[in-house]
């Protein structure tokens, strides 16, 4: 198995670094206090007559039966981040938090340490309506197992190792019929929490929560290659099969990677993506490449963003297909960097009144002329704000990958590996040469201008992605390098080492290999021809969206246009406008022939403009 490595890459890219620490100060603005609030109330340590002027609000607010959900994903975040950065203000912040978690236990009974009562549970059990008590759960038992492992903290297993028994208590008092019932009403995670736990402790009790909390009603019809997803809401079952992935790499048993794969083949492979790669509408999984229909205002919900990428990360590590890695990197480009932590991509001469940031949305809008519904930061609180917490604490995981002495480069970013290789410390650094003239510093300021060639040769954007690899080694070294070929690419791509041709791969879904005795300052440049692509619906070739690479592009409109083009190359009619400023390169686009013409920006650029992604296209 492939290992990911991710706390020893440091992100030097400037738009995830702005993310991360967007998210490391969002982190710490939440209080404990109000963090803690649902849970300190369920045990009796709130003592106030009334709720706190700053409390938060929406899911979290002490009449919704989800409340206390968030708080699992925060300390989840916040692990992560310590577990890559050594962040102690977090983590002590975490602690914190933690010591209150036991206190709220201990005066629960000594089990119960969940936001809402014991009786929930009960009521799903006799089939009265209530909203996800599992789910909700399964939050604060993801964040105390990832407190654990990626912290050392040993007060987050004993509240997680003890809360665990009353759910062994509780399941045992039903009948598998009975509890299969249960499992109908959604669970989240709660089966890949208790393959963690019993991968920590090796407790015989997490067998046997595994083994009850096995939903038959969902996986067999997926392993006799039916489908049970059409129409079925998706991020209950992604959770799901997330633990059934977890428990193939705790128990070794097939039955579980069989669940894994056949589910991926239902969800991905035989029913088709959006442009951005995302495949929900309305929050469940639309028919087999059938899409045209579902183009709505609430496709790609950001949960289902995040929880896919982890399964395909799962799923790479697991068989080194390229595929899972290009599917990732449509989702994070897409998706995690299109629905949250929104910076304005500014124009000069653009006045308008709407912000130049946003937190989150929840969805992104495929129907023309929608925008994205940016939330607060105390007052939403809905399932994604706490993916979106995990998903920027963990982005400098899955760039690189480890498999002895194969290391593999699956995304391409400016960041930084440090590894052993044959006993010996190895760093790779990659950077993106923009190509704008000496890595974007053609012109230092308005009043310092350093003179070079590049600013002459390229006078255009290229039509190519350059990415530069330095290889530290303290002595040579003997191991191979594995570089990911994307499907974007337009024609073949090339490959140096040392500035001299190395060779090319016109294959994408690929790796290009390089093994080879490595000498310290050794470098690889890799050149991935990019451009625009129309990207058709799986059921009308004349309606698509324009990719430019990985990148998705939007065009801003009130309403819906339909494209008329003379050209029988549909991409042919977008074209670069206002590409450069100052050193760098700009990503504007428009069209080449429509009355009014259209401006296209990457997804991710988009803000509070209504805006199309999807365009019907005709003959002119």
């Amino acid at each position: 198995m492939i290992e990911l490595k991710g706390k020893h890459v440091v992100l030097h890219d400037g738009d995830l670094k702005r993310r991360e620490e967007a998210n490391r100060r969002y982190l710490m603005k939440l209080t404990n206090d109000n963090l803690l609030f649902n849970y300190k109330v369920e045990a009796g340590r709130y003592h106030g007559r009334d709720i706190p002027q700053d409390a938060h609000g929406g899911w979290e607010t002490p009449v919704c039966q989800i409340r206390g959900h968030f708080l699992g994903h925060w300390l989840s975040a916040a692990a992560m981040r310590f577990h890559e950065t050594g962040d102690l203000e977090l983590k002590i912040k975490a602690d914190l938090i933690l010591d209150e978690l036991a206190e709220c236990q201990e005066d629960n009974g000594g089990q119960w340490a969940g936001p809402i009562p014991e009786k929930y549970l009960h009521w799903i059990a006799k089939g009265k309506g209530i909203w996800a008590p599992q789910y909700n759960i399964h939050k604060l038992f993801m964040g105390l197992v990832d407190m654990y492992q990626f912290t050392g903290s040993q007060k987050a297993l004993e509240v997680a190792d003890r809360f665990a028994d009353w759910f062994v208590e509780w399941s045992s008092t039903f009948s598998r019929e009975k509890f299969d019932d249960i499992l109908d009403m959604e669970t989240g995670g709660m089966l890949e929490a208790w393959a963690d736990l019993l991968h920590i402790t090796g407790n015989d009790k997490y067998t046997a929560l595994l083994e009850r909390y096995y939903r038959s009603r969902l996986f067999h019809p997926l392993l006799e290659n039916k489908d049970p997803l059409t129409n079925m809401h998706a991020n209950t079952t992604i959770p799901e099969v997330l633990g059934c992935a977890r428990a193939y790499e705790v128990t070794g048993e097939q039955r579980w990677m069989d669940i894994v794969t056949a589910y991926w083949k239902c969800a991905v492979t035989e029913r088709g993506t959006l442009a951005t790669g995302g495949n929900t509408a309305g929050e469940v999984w639309m028919p087999k490449m059938k899409i045209k229909a579902r183009l709505g205002d609430k496709n790609q919900e950001h949960c289902t963003v995040y929880n896919m990428i982890r399964l395909a990360e799962f799923l790479f590590r697991h068989t080194s297909d390229p595929a899972y890695a290009q599917y990732i990197e449509y989702n994070l480009y897409n998706g995690i960097m299109a629905q949250a932590y929104y910076q304005e991509y500014h124009l000069t001469g653009n006045k308008h009144g709407y912000p130049g940031s946003g937190l989150l949305t929840y969805f992104l809008p495929m129907k023309a002329g929608l925008r994205k519904d940016w939330s607060s930061e105390t007052d939403s609180f809905f399932c994604c704000h706490g993916t979106m917490v995990q998903a920027n604490a963990a982005l400098n995981r899955g760039i690189y990958y480890q498999d002895h002495k194969d290391v593999f480069v699956c995304q391409y970013f400016h960041s930084e590996l440090t590894t052993e290789i044959n006993g010996e410390n190895v760093r790779i650094h990659q950077a993106q040469d923009h190509m704008s003239g000496s890595m974007l510093n053609s012109s230092n300021t308005a009043g310092q201008q350093e003179l070079n060639e590049i600013t002459a040769l390229h006078e255009n954007l290229p039509n190519y992605k350059k990415y530069d690899f330095v290889v530290h080694t303290g002595t040579s070294n003997e191991f191979a390098i594995h570089f990911r070929i994307p499907d974007w690419i337009m024609s073949e791509a090339s490959i140096y080492v040392n500035d001299q041709f190395h060779g090319k791969s016109a294959d994408n879904h690929t790796f290009y290999k390089i093994l080879r005795n490595w000498k310290d300052g050794d470098r690889i440049s890799i050149i991935l021809p990019v451009g625009i692509r129309f990207i058709p619906l799986p059921d009308d070739e004349q309606t698509g969206a324009f990719r430019f690479g990985p990148e998705v592009l939007a065009g801003i409109c009130e309403n819906e246009r339909i494209l008329f083009t003379p050209l029988d190359d549909v991409a042919s009619e977008l074209i670069m406008e206002n590409e450069r400023e100052w050193g760098s390169w700009r990503y504007f686009f428009k069209t080449a022939n429509q009355d009014p013409g259209i401006q296209l920006r990457r997804i991710r650029d988009i803000g509070y403009e209504p805006y199309q992604v999807y365009f019907t296209v005709k003959k002119a």
